[in-house]
C-alpha cells in the first residue's frame, strides 16, 4: 500500500510556543529569517496564558484552494494536500480565500500564496513532537 505523508498537530499543550517550527520551515523551505513567511503558523488565544494554535495545511483529499485556482498553479497531491507550480501562479489570492480553515496566508513580497509542501522540516524542528508527520493511504 502506498501512503503520503501529512503533517498534524495533535497536542497542543504540549507547545511553548518556541517558534522553532516557523523558523525552520521560514530559513530551510522559504530561504528567509522571517517567521512571516512560514507557511505553518503559531499563535496564541490571547495574553501570556492563552493556549497556542497551530495553523496549518490539513492535506484536504479534495482540496478547495486547488479548485479555485484558475491556472492550475496549485495540483491536488496524492493522499492530501498540494503541489504549488510558483510559475503557473499569477497572484489573484483565489486560493487563499477558498482555503476553509484559513491555512493559506498571501506573501505580499512575492504576490504569491504561502503553501505548505508537506515537507516535514517543521516537525523535524519541534523540540516537543507536537508537530508530527503521519501516514495517510494514497
Amino acid at each position: 500500500m502506498t501512503t503520503a505523508k501529512i503533517l498534524q498537530a495533535r497536542d497542543m499543550t504540549k507547545c511553548i510556543g518556541c517558534y522553532s517550527c516557523m523558523l525552520a520551515c521560514a530559513r530551510t523551505v522559504r530561504k528567509s529569517l522571517s517567521p512571516a513567511k512560514a507557511a505553518v503558523r503559531i499563535r496564541t488565544a490571547g495574553g501570556l496564558q492563552g493556549k497556542f494554535t497551530a495553523e496549518i495545511c490539513r492535506g484536504c483529499i479534495d482540496p478547495p484552494c486547488a479548485a479555485s485556482c484558475r491556472l492550475e498553479a496549485l495540483v491536488p497531491r496524492k493522499g492530501g494536500g498540494v503541489r504549488f507550480i510558483k510559475d503557473k501562479c499569477l497572484g489573484c489570492g483565489d486560493c487563499v480565500e477558498a482555503c476553509s480553515i484559513g491555512a493559506l496566508k498571501f506573501d505580499d513580497e512575492t504576490n504569491q500564496p504561502l503553501v505548505c509542501i508537506q515537507c516535514g522540516t517543521c516537525a523535524r524542528f519541534c523540540p516537543h513532537q507536537v508537530l508530527t508527520m503521519e501516514e495517510r493511504p494514497v
